[in-house]
């Protein structure tokens, strides 16, 4: 069994250590676990109020207070200016998918949308129903493993925004620097569907009009998502729109017209404050490129293993590989359960491995992991 090591806290999150597997799942994901610990703590009684969060009204004083100070970590981790609204909200990122063209489009008019992977895919055919979709680039005939040229891509010139999935949680395929300057220079609103990378790095947030996370994976539990909108993008959704897609409501009520996910909102605002005392996302950012380098370097290394994804297109979140010898797969994922690595098995449309490597995921759970494909692929030479 694998050992997990603690991770680096300050004296509010004394004593939680790590003690458990090493859980790469794409999510639900991986939570550090001094934020688990501290939420055991606090779990039957918050703040010394004799509740429980989870019972608590969310008009309260006391959960207003948690629902501020979680919306203002957020602001501070990600640099969000103050003409963006943060809207917490149910029904995850999919969700967004019909409401992003019912609240920024008309159905006469034409969005742009990459489709470079599945989720792409899903939320291309949700906005079909609202408005005239173009795709940039990628599509049926495309490799859903690769993003296509830059010289290849088709934007239309009356859009009225651009729309792109930033990491495909799936096949590990992620925009690079030099895709998103081309796609910025457009001069078009863009809306960012950053589930699987939000927080893993620092971005500019001003230079997006929309970023939407569902929250399951780098953020917190699954059950909420988490909208930055740039206060000039409310305000115009579709006269057929539910109100509970409509932005405005959320915006006009901080989030809360409707009972929001309290606990998960509470949660979130855990890994917020976790994200800080780790030295915020710059700090996490050295040890996610370092977690990424080195299971990459070693795929690359290999005989017995590969991975098919350019590496100028490779994600830093969800690594994706396949060993050489198919066969040997049910063996593999049996082996690392009993070493304690979880949750290896990559997504039915594609197969192989995934290794999803999320700012919870210590890298001493990449050197495990490491460790343990060096060991078997010994053993199967």
């Amino acid at each position: 069994m694998v050992k997990p090591v603690a991770t680096p806290c300050d004296s509010r999150y004394k004593g939680y250590k790590m003690s458990r597997a090493f859980n790469f799942s794409a999510g639900p994901a991986m939570l550090p676990e001094a934020v688990m610990r501290r939420a055991e703590h606090e779990f039957l009684d918050w703040n010394n109020t004799g509740m429980s969060v989870m019972e608590m009204s969310h008009r309260s004083k006391e959960y207003m207070s948690v629902a501020r100070q979680t919306e203002a970590d957020l602001r501070e981790v990600m640099a969000i200016p103050d003409n963006y609204k943060v809207l917490f909200l149910h029904g995850g990122a999919s969700m967004q998918f019909s409401a992003i063209p019912l609240n920024l489009a008309s159905p006469e008019d034409t969005i742009d949308y990459f489709d470079t992977g599945i989720w792409s895919t899903k939320a291309i055919k949700e906005a079909k129903r609202y408005a005239n979709v173009n795709i940039v680039a990628g599509g049926q005939e495309a490799n859903p493993t690769e993003i296509p040229p830059i010289d290849s891509w088709n934007f239309s010139d009356d859009a009225k925004y651009i729309h792109l999935c930033s990491n495909e949680t799936i096949t590990g395929l992620e925009f690079q620097n030099e895709h998103l300057e081309h796609i910025f220079s457009q001069g078009k609103p863009v809306i960012a569907d950053m589930s699987s990378n939000i927080m893993c790095r620092e971005i500019d947030v001003s230079r997006y009009a929309v970023i939407y996370a569902g929250a399951q994976k780098n953020i917190g539990p699954a059950g909420l998502s988490i909208m930055i909108i740039r206060e000039d993008m409310i305000g115009h959704a579709q006269p057929m729109t539910p109100s509970l897609l409509d932005w405005q409501t959320y915006a006009n009520n901080e989030s809360m017209f409707n009972t929001p996910a309290t606990y998960a909102w509470y949660l979130a605002g855990l890994v917020f404050d976790w994200l800080k005392t780790q030295g915020g996302v710059k700090a996490i950012a050295e040890i996610n490129a370092r977690k990424a380098a080195k299971l990459y370097d070693y795929l690359d290394a290999s005989s017995f293993y590969k991975n098919t994804l350019k590496a100028s297109e490779r994600s830093w979140m969800n690594v994706t590989f396949y060993l050489n010898d198919e066969t040997l797969e049910a063996d593999f994922l049996e082996a690392a359960k009993a070493a304690g690595l979880l949750s290896l098995k990559g997504h039915k449309a594609f197969g192989g491995m995934r290794a999803s490597i999320y700012n919870a995921m210590p890298e001493a759970g990449v050197d495990a992991l490491i460790d343990f494909m060096t060991v078997f692929a010994n053993k199967h030479a």
